[in-house]
């Protein structure tokens, strides 16, 4: 086999392989209409000259969060020339220089210099020029968690949010997207009296929801008739019991991969069972990464094959991290409608909401 035949480039089953990828923003974002209403609630007074207001974003991992700020952020640009979005990945960007430096970037038009410049100067040059412009600024800290891990995330917030204390008129807001549901116990009482979020919850998706908006993708970005009704709903089952939408899309980039690869002009079961052989490790890393250092540390008191009272599970739990017990079932709640545990009431215990635990990977 030559390389050009290794490649086989010249027939391909993808119309547009674009669609596949993880930054792709649907035209049709289906089944979050209220969601884009209420974050577009909380953006609509900085189009009026107003300051926005602050939102949290939150809900399990792949809900269609980021898709749906940046859609919205796309729209305004669109719109009005008067107010600077800003989306910026706190996974890749973390510390409170970085942070700034991404808001510099898109207000100033270049990154400052890594080295030899104050903070205070980048500071000053980004909310100078939306004084002067007379421009809102709206910052959208995508995973926001992460900068609590170095204990910057109150700063960064603090910063944006009381800028107009030094720069007269200027008007700020902050979008916090998170996949820890109880995140506003790690903010200080200074941030959270400016902050005060009005909070946008992203569910789940049902299963009819996953299977049409895979139904949809492939449509977009496979040729007709590469892949059947039948195989879209056995990919909408693995993703519905993985609770992750990326997986279901990539089960399809990579089943059509796997059909090219072998001169097939349509997608076979084979095709989906090898793609999802190779994938589904790459999906649950992805929402274990996710997790809180409190949620990972649940994870693993959980004995594996085995089940677990809550009631037990919950001792274990306090000796290693001395949280409440509403914290601990608040934490289940979230490991639950991630598809990471399972559990059934037993009956038992206070009110009979006693559980058993059991760990579904």
């Amino acid at each position: 086999m030559n390389f050009r035949d290794l490649l086989g480039y010249e027939e391909s089953l993808f119309q547009d392989e674009r669609v596949f990828d993880p930054d792709y923003i649907p035209k049709d974002f289906n089944f979050r209409d209220n969601q884009l209403k209420e974050i577009a609630f909380c953006l609509r007074p900085a189009l009026r000259g107003g300051k926005p207001i602050n939102a949290k974003v939150y809900g399990p991992p792949a809900t269609g969060k980021t898709t749906a700020i940046k859609l919205i952020f796309r729209e305004i640009e669109e719109y009005s020339q008067d107010i600077y979005c800003v989306h910026i990945n706190c996974q890749i960007h973390s510390s409170k220089f970085g942070i700034f430096s991404q808001i510099h970037k898109k207000v100033v038009g270049h990154l400052p210099p890594e080295t030899g410049v104050p903070f205070s100067k980048v500071y000053d040059a980004i909310f100078k020029k939306l004084a002067d412009e007379n421009k809102a600024l709206i910052v959208a800290l995508d995973d926001m968690n992460y900068l609590f891990y170095d204990r910057y995330g109150n700063e960064i917030i603090y910063d944006i949010l009381r800028a107009y204390e030094i720069f007269t008129g200027v008007r700020t807001g902050v979008i916090g997207v998170v996949s820890d549901i109880y995140f506003n116990f790690k903010l200080d009482a200074k941030v959270r009296s400016i902050f005060k979020p009005h909070e946008i919850f992203f569910p789940p998706y049902k299963y009819n929801e996953i299977f049409e908006i895979l139904r949809d993708r492939a449509k977009l970005g496979l040729y007709p008739g590469v892949i059947s009704d039948d195989l879209i709903e056995k990919i909408a089952t693995y993703t519905f019991e993985h609770g992750d939408l990326r997986l279901g899309i990539e089960l399809i980039r990579v089943s059509a991969l796997i059909a090219e690869s072998e001169g097939s002009r349509k997608i076979t079961e084979s095709h989906v069972d090898k793609a999802y052989e190779k994938t589904k490790n790459i999906s649950l890393n992805a929402v274990l990464d996710s997790l809180s250092k409190e949620e990972r540390i649940l994870v693993e008191l959980i004995p594996k094959n085995c089940e677990i009272t809550s009631g037990e599970l919950y001792k274990l739990f306090k000796e290693k991290t001395k949280l409440s017990y509403t914290k601990f079932y608040r934490i289940l709640d979230k490991l639950e409608a991630l598809r990471i545990i399972d559990s059934k009431f037993t009956g038992e215990g206070k009110k009979g909401r006693s559980r058993k635990i059991f760990l579904r990977i």
